[in-house]
């Protein structure tokens, strides 16, 4: 049986009476170089505050935060935090930030599918996705501020969906400016994986337990995770160059990644 997405109406509620909780505890990594903002830059962003609209960002409502690794490279690892928007009940795309205050630096995006879709892609585009069965179950993936029950709902529909990621600022390398290529990310897919010091750290800025929260979902079932995701444990590692070539597959806008 098709289970919705769609939260019911008692927990967005709780979601939006809950907004301001479970931020500004993360300061970003890094600081770019550049000049303190003029006083002209400053007034001119107060009255665009006030006078331009902003509707597109105002639906990135929901804020979770998990961990990544970029693909190849299980040892690269960082805390990630997610802006996300449901776009319907088989679609979520989000922002990625490598902190939750006001002077976050936007890392890349995910954007989120239901098992439903994730059906319909092919195999070779599978691989650039990875699964969050364990995410949610192991308790890594919160929804930082809002109420239990709204966060084990909301990881109920999360479950079986499938992200694609790719970060374009790694500032886990502390890298002041967006260099580089950028890189495909994966999630974790069993213990032993993700170094115990960043959900540590983790749990200690939002004063919770990953180890309680692993367990209070025990209850949410999971579907068979599909076999073309999380390639890389088969050694089908997918990841972006940088190439003077062109070729035919630029031209097809399939991209490095799918070569």
């Amino acid at each position: 049986m098709k289970k919705s997405i769609t939260l019911s109406p008692a927990i967005l509620i709780l979601f939006f009476t809950m907004v301001s909780c479970g931020g500004k505890n993360t300061s970003s990594n890094v600081e770019p170089p550049g000049g303190d903002k003029s006083g002209k830059d400053k007034v001119l962003e107060i009255g665009a505050d006030v006078i331009q609209d902003k509707s597109p960002l105002k639906l990135f409502d929901v804020y979770l935060d998990g961990f990544h690794f970029y693909n190849g490279n299980l040892n690269a690892q960082m805390e990630a935090h997610h802006y996300v928007q449901q776009l319907n009940e088989d679609f979520y795309q989000a922002i990625i930030f490598d902190g939750n205050d006001k002077n976050a630096k936007i890392m890349g995006i995910e954007y989120i599918v239901t098992e439903k879709i994730f059906k319909t892609l092919s195999e070779e585009e599978k691989k650039l996705w990875h699964s969050h069965h364990y995410e949610v179950k192991s308790g890594t993936l919160i929804a930082p501020g809002i109420p239990k029950m709204a966060e084990h709902e909301l990881m109920e529909k999360l479950v079986s969906t499938y992200g694609k990621t790719i970060h374009t600022w790694h500032t886990d390398q502390t890298r002041n400016l967006p260099t580089g290529s950028p890189m495909i990310m994966m999630g974790f897919t069993k213990e032993g994986q993700i170094h115990s010091q960043l959900v540590t750290k983790r749990d200690k800025r939002f004063n919770i337990s990953t180890a309680e929260k692993k367990k209070d979902r025990e209850n949410i079932p999971i579907s068979k995770v599909d076999p073309m995701a999380n390639a890389w444990e088969k050694g089908h590692v997918r990841q972006f160059i940088i190439t003077n070539k062109v070729d035919s597959a630029v031209h097809k806008h399939q991209g490095p990644a799918n070569k």
